[in-house]
């Protein structure tokens, strides 16, 4: 009788062991469908207020990423250089993007590869060759790195915080980034080997301390993506000058509300 429960008991721990691998499995292969999703669309109708061009952009490896360029003045002005979150299109960004009409700023927002129509498939090798392209991009326009703000959303604060790594680019905006890829997804899947099963790591942390340039970090206390408190350790590894713009209310989405965009007109106006 013993033997007998003996033996159940085996078959059912080998049963369960054999589930969570097959679920590891399954994981691994389709990891970047969990982590990208350029088909989710939360365009609510937002209509452009911002003139702006359609602008083709060759990648390295021979992409055409679609970006949006507004030009107001390129020598007078610094352009922001905005890299998107992990969802959505272009579109998706016109409520913030019809802000920078009133402020004294050029920008160039790019859509990753496999986003908002665009050939390829998004990994972390990809996109760094996308933002990299996008900035060269902007040098054969003439600018120059001083000329150049860098803008991360979410996943974008990874392609970020790539470039700017012992660059002289003007200033870098990380709108609630995370500390790491593998410590976000961690809050997720915690009974998962993330860090062993994990393609795309983005590890911002410890790139953090190999940029010198004036940093803004702004997060919210309530955001349920990434959490509040990595984008406080994103501040605290940032070197001087950095600034904050931290609120109790705001979800990962933040509001652009008068007080971010006060927040964002004077780290702006810091920098010329």
């Amino acid at each position: 009788m013993k033997l007998k429960r003996r033996n159940f008991l085996l078959e059912v721990i080998i049963g369960i062991l054999l589930i969570y691998i097959s679920v590891l499995i399954v994981l691994f292969i389709f990891q970047r469908n969990l982590m990208y999703h350029p088909d989710e669309n939360n365009y609510f109708g937002d209509k452009i207020e911002v003139e702006i061009e359609k602008v083709k952009i060759k990648t390295f490896d021979d992409i055409n990423l679609l970006g949006w360029f507004h030009k107001k003045d390129l020598k007078k002005y610094k352009t922001i250089i905005y890299f998107h979150g992990n969802a959505g299109k272009l579109e998706n960004r016109i409520h913030k993007l019809n802000h920078f009409r009133d402020m004294d700023v050029n920008f160039l927002i790019i859509a990753w590869r496999g986003f908002s129509g665009n050939d390829g498939k998004p990994s972390e090798k990809g996109l760094y060759i996308d933002g990299n392209s996008a900035i060269e991009w902007l040098k054969n326009l003439g600018l120059n790195e001083r000329d150049i703000i860098i803008y991360g959303e979410s996943l974008g604060t990874g392609i970020a915080t790539e470039i700017a790594q012992s660059n002289n680019y003007a200033g870098l905006i990380l709108e609630t980034p995370f500390t790491s890829m593998v410590e976000a997804a961690k809050n997720f899947y915690p009974y998962i080997p993330v860090s062993f099963l994990l393609k795309d790591k983005y590890d911002n942390q410890n790139k953090m301390k190999n940029i010198n340039i004036p940093v803004l970090v702004m997060h919210g206390e309530v955001d349920q993506i990434v959490p509040f408190r990595m984008g406080e350790k994103i501040y605290e590894i940032a070197n001087q000058p950095k600034y904050s713009y931290f609120t109790k209310f705001d979800d990962h989405m933040m509001e652009y509300d008068e007080k971010l965009l006060l927040a964002l007109k004077k780290f702006i106006k810091s920098l010329n």
